[in-house]
């Protein structure tokens, strides 16, 4: 051994002491209050380990996979007017086999919205479908 002093060791890097953990949605300024229904007591909230956490049922990223902003997108098949794409002038009420579709097992007309028919369509479609009652050729409603 040398009589030399030891080098100084590499001074290690200073961390800076982290701030307290910020809960969600509090941006400061005065303590907020409870934003629950019941006005029960606060207590923090837990970050993980709770069902649906990390390690939990759920797999990483909570229930359904990782969160993505937003709600999930569904694309809807728009529905054409089969009346519109057949060129149909006139909807007959003596053609049985053509409005059938259109009525559901109880007798009701089926909206727009289910069916896909056009405003126009749909109007003759239902006036179609009532003078086929009047004559007996669909019921007015099934019995239960």
């Amino acid at each position: 051994m040398s009589d030399q002093p030891a080098p100084p060791a590499a001074p290690a890097p200073q961390e800076t002491p982290s701030p307290a953990p910020r809960q969600e949605g509090h941006t400061g300024g005065a303590p907020r209050r409870s934003e629950g229904h019941s006005g029960g007591g606060g207590g923090q909230r837990r970050e993980g380990g709770g069902p649906g956490g990390p390690g939990g049922p759920g797999g990483p990223g909570g229930p359904g996979g990782p969160r993505r902003g937003g709600k999930r997108q569904y694309f809807r098949k728009k529905k054409v007017c089969r009346f519109c794409v057949e060129h149909v002038d006139f909807i007959d009420y003596k053609k049985v086999e053509m409005l059938l579709p259109f009525v559901q097992e109880r007798g009701k007309i089926l909206p727009r919205r289910m069916t896909g028919t056009c405003s126009r369509h749909q109007r003759w479609l239902g006036e179609a479908i009532k003078r086929a009652r009047n004559i007996a050729l669909l019921p007015f409603a099934t019995e239960l």
